[in-house]
């Protein structure tokens, strides 16, 4: 009879030891989102073209993920540092449909706000206006039991409100 509780308690405890195991192997997988928001110049405004553009720290830019109904399923609004970059960690992020769902066909960024007065409209570089749609470009960062895979959206922004009709 002991020796029936003793195998009873030695299953249970390997069962337990391996669901810890399996669990402390399970990698968390994160999406992140990257671009950089510029200042075009009023040469090159009207076109995608970002020579002579500067980088607008602390712009905000919106991330939006809709799912295979059209629905929106993922909306956040992120900030540039101070170079312009923008990595925008997609927490909370979830694919119901892994195909149809997935980043690069469900989700798109917009450039919503600039803090420079001198520059503060919306151009269409990269479809910047209706949504930039993201691609890949295998960029994964990896650590232990962490992975993070980076979708690009191509450079978006800006022009000055005071560009004459001359430049378009």
């Amino acid at each position: 009879m002991a020796a029936t509780h003793f195998t009873i308690f030695s299953l249970l405890l390997l069962i337990v030891a391996f669901s810890y195991a399996t669990e402390a192997t399970i990698e968390k997988i994160d999406v992140v989102v990257e671009t950089t928001v510029y200042c075009q110049t009023c040469e090159h405004s009207g076109t995608w073209s970002l020579n002579g553009a500067k980088p607008i720290p602390s712009a905000k830019v919106s991330v939006t993920c809709k799912n295979h109904k059209g629905h929106v399923s993922y909306y956040k609004v992120f900030q540039t540092d101070k170079n312009g970059y923008l990595y925008a960690q997609l927490e909370e992020f979830k694919m119901q449909h892994d195909i149809l769902d997935h980043p690069l066909h469900a989700c798109f960024v917009k450039p919503i706000w600039s803090p420079l007065e001198g520059c503060s409209l919306l151009a269409n570089v990269n479809y910047g206006l209706n949504g930039s749609p993201l691609r890949y470009e295998n960029k994964i960062l990896r650590g232990r039991r962490y992975e993070a895979v980076i979708y690009a959206a191509g450079p978006l922004a800006f022009h000055p409100p005071d560009c004459s009709k001359t430049h378009y």
